[in-house]
């Protein structure tokens, strides 16, 4: 017994010095530690900017888009180690780099019954059967790792039934087909991408008794109107005809058996067979040379003009096919035999730690993996991200540069799956994250194509952007900044700055979505893209497909990689801003505008409705109004503090009221039918008045309903929301020792 006694005294004194060695490692300036940064330096930031090169950006990508590496394959896994690695790297290596596994539902077609889209007549046997692959144009759409075209967490199953056109599959769209008198009930729905969610069509066809839904990408949408083989890939950057966007049919975001828990192995999971948000039919996407031998035959009315796209054939509506093109009786027979199966997704996390602030996080993210090769999508951005850990990190290693704030960088795991590995993340770090993340920088795609900048994002992170990109040059000739640049292709006028590129606002497309909806973190997006007056499409063409490869990019999106390189230095320089600067670059005031352009739309569209119903605007323009007093009184203030020396814990009070404001719009209870989404003004908008989502919505629902209905209650209650809302941030923006 006193043997145990004296042993165990002596671990723990082993413990206690290990634990003080550990301490002392990290609070104790290192030798090689340059003197704690005061504030943004100039020169660290020109240096930064001059060693980001083009042609490491090109090598990350051929190597990160060699092989497929769909979410949790073994490729997948490689690229985990391959990040590990460069970010444990000596001489360019980050503070610590760590993997964090999380064990998700995910959905896979069967290796052994690929899924069947056929064309049968009235006894069932086979007319014609459609490839269930791509057309291997380069060598690289045919491999064993190169995942058919499916529709993830659509349910299995093999309906047949008459063929019906039904435009984007919106809710719309079905009515109207029904109001024409078109039977729709036990019906296959040939849709196109665009106009609904991937899995919304099936939603709302399931509405109507439809059994099944085809999704297909029209050349009007994607290619300009160019459908033969001599006029896409490889020959140019459209999709070729039997180019199909894989995609996630899945409602939410994050792992669909843990919401708003992390998917460890011991997390509650609810039953696959009851969670919410999966398709209620099997859906699968064809390829347009697929949809054109479908849609070119259908008998029926004649769609109307707006629903007609470029397969070069008269788009008639079904159901049915005619007799001239096909037996009597001949219907669309599908097969799908999607399965749903747990794996372990990692994140990467890459960090380095702050000289003065380490408790004070920017956070950098992109996902790795992709339906097949992803060069676009998305290695385009872990390219991007991997060369400014290089540069950054030899910086670190060097000692000649350290921040003032720790930064986080991410390799976000199972994204097309439905944002998963940032998801669980956020939920594993719930409460660390909402005490002391300040923003989070998203560059998923990093370059769809190379004519302009494109920027997403909360309005305080539009200052911290255009103070980047105005000291950035653009690609090409034309001399100009990435600001001016950015300006001639995409430009609004403020009633403040005049004229100025146009941001836009952040949805559910990306990472940043969780960071934004659920934690309220100052969140961004960014790209280079397309001149928008010279195509129509949706988004670049290749999207998705086994034909975003290296070649696609080197060729046709951004040869020579300057855009890469332009995105690189955009995000680098943005990163140091909000990691160095003294006061944090987030301009408050830049939610006025948004603030009062929703307010006025209430006014216009909304105001006459509600005064009928005895709801006035007055509450929500008071607040509208004490907020913009608060922002400018804060504005003032932290000019004042600039201009003098001012007290680090009085610039820390300011930086967190900052930090802060947009935790403030948050309300869990607000949109309680919606997962996650709790940003009272970011939320989705289903109601036609560009306003606060949730009143704008709630109008909508109560149109028709008598004047004390539950309907109108809603009304009330989102309005009170947002009034909530706006009081709640204006008081986080006044002076911290007032309530």
């Amino acid at each position: 017994m006193h043997w145990a006694k004296v042993v165990g005294l002596a671990v723990g004194v082993c413990a206690i010095l290990a634990l003080g060695i550990i301490l002392g490692h990290f609070a104790i300036p290192k030798a090689t530690d340059p003197p704690a940064p005061q504030d943004l330096d100039q020169e660290i930031l020109n240096t930064v900017l001059g060693q980001l090169d083009a042609s490491k950006i090109r090598e990350n990508l051929r190597e990160l888009s060699e092989e497929p590496h769909l979410a949790s394959s073994p490729r997948d896994e490689a690229l985990v180690e391959f990040i590990l690695q460069r970010w444990k790297d000596p001489t360019s290596g980050l503070d610590s780099a760590v993997t964090s596994a999380y064990e998700v539902l995910l959905s896979f077609p069967s290796r052994e019954q690929p899924n069947l889209v056929e064309l049968v007549d009235a006894n069932g046997i086979v007319l014609h059967a459609f490839q269930p692959g791509e057309e291997n144009l380069t060598g690289e759409q045919a491999g064993p790792d190169v995942v058919q075209p499916y529709a993830a967490y659509a349910p299995p199953g093999t309906p047949q039934g008459p063929l019906v056109y039904a435009n984007q599959g919106t809710e719309d769209d079905f009515k109207w087909l029904q109001a024409q008198g078109i039977t729709l009930e036990g019906t296959i729905a040939l849709t196109r991408y665009g106009g609904a969610g991937r899995g919304a069509k099936a939603v709302n066809a399931a509405k109507h008794g439809v059994v099944g839904v085809l999704v297909y990408t029209d050349p009007a949408d994607i290619n300009d109107g160019k459908n033969l083989p001599n006029e896409t890939f490889p020959h140019s950057w459209g999709l070729p005809p039997s180019g199909v966007e894989r995609g996630s049919y899945y409602k939410y975001f994050g792992d669909p058996l843990t919401p708003y828990l992390p998917a460890h192995p011991a997390s509650f999971r609810l039953d696959p067979n009851n969670a919410p948000g999966f398709p209620p039919i099997p859906a699968q996407p064809i390829g347009f040379q697929e949809a054109k031998e479908l849609l070119c035959h259908l008998s029926g009315p004649s769609a109307p003009d707006s629903w007609k796209g470029a397969l070069g054939c008269d788009y008639n509506l079904g159901p049915g096919f005619s007799t001239s093109s096909f037996p009597t009786g001949s219907m669309v027979k599908m097969s799908v035999h999607n399965q749903l199966v747990l794996r372990n997704s990692s994140n990467v996390l890459g960090i380095i730690r702050g000289a003065v602030e380490p408790d004070r996080y920017v956070v950098y993210g992109n996902h790795r993996d992709s339906w097949v090769h992803g060069a676009v999508d998305p290695s385009s951005g872990t390219a991007v991200l991997l060369e400014i850990t290089r540069v950054l990190g030899t910086l670190l290693k060097k000692g000649t540069w350290r921040p003032r704030r720790s930064i986080i960088f991410a390799s976000w795991g199972a994204e097309e799956f439905g944002l998963i590995g940032s998801t669980e993340f956020t939920e594993e770090f719930f409460s660390k994250l909402q005490e002391r993340a300040v923003a989070y920088i998203n560059v998923d795609i990093s370059v769809f194509a190379n004519a302009t900048l494109r920027a997403q994002g909360t309005p305080p992170v539009q200052s911290v952007i255009f103070s980047a990109v105005k000291e950035i040059s653009a690609p090409g000739p034309s001399g100009l900044s990435i600001y001016d640049n950015w300006i001639r292709y995409s430009n609004r006028s403020s009633p403040v700055y005049g004229l100025i590129p146009s941001m836009g606002t952040l949805g559910a497309g990306s990472d940043y979505a969780p960071f934004i909806h659920f934690l309220g973190i100052s969140s961004m997006d960014l790209a280079y893209t397309y001149d928008r007056s010279k195509t129509s499409a949706r988004i670049y063409p290749t999207y998705h497909t086994a034909f975003d490869t290296f070649e696609y990019v080197e060729k046709f999106v951004d040869p020579g990689f300057s855009s890469h390189q332009a995105v690189a230095r955009t995000a680098g320089s943005v990163l140091l801003r909000l990691s160095d600067s003294f006061f944090l670059p987030l301009n408050v005031s830049d939610y006025n505008e948004t603030l009062r352009s929703f307010l006025k739309a209430a006014q216009d569209h909304l105001g006459p409705l509600l005064e009928q119903q005895g709801i006035g605007l007055g509450p929500l323009a008071t607040a509208v109004e004490r907020f913009e007093a608060a922002a400018a009184a804060l504005s003032q203030h932290i000019a004042t503090l600039a201009s003098s020396s001012p007290d680090p814990l009085q610039v820390r009070a300011v930086n967190d009221q900052l930090m802060l404001l947009e935790r403030a719009f948050l309300n869990p209870r607000a949109f309680p039918e919606e997962q996650y989404y709790s940003h009272v003004l970011w939320a989705p908008r289903t109601g036609p008045a560009a306003t606060f989502p949730g009143l704008a919505n709630a109008c909508a629902n109560a149109q028709g309903t008598s004047p004390g209905s539950a309907a109108w209650a809603e009304v009330r209650r989102q309005l009170s929301v947002v009034v909530a809302a706006l009081e709640g941030a204006a008081a986080t923006l006044r002076p911290v020792a007032h309530l």
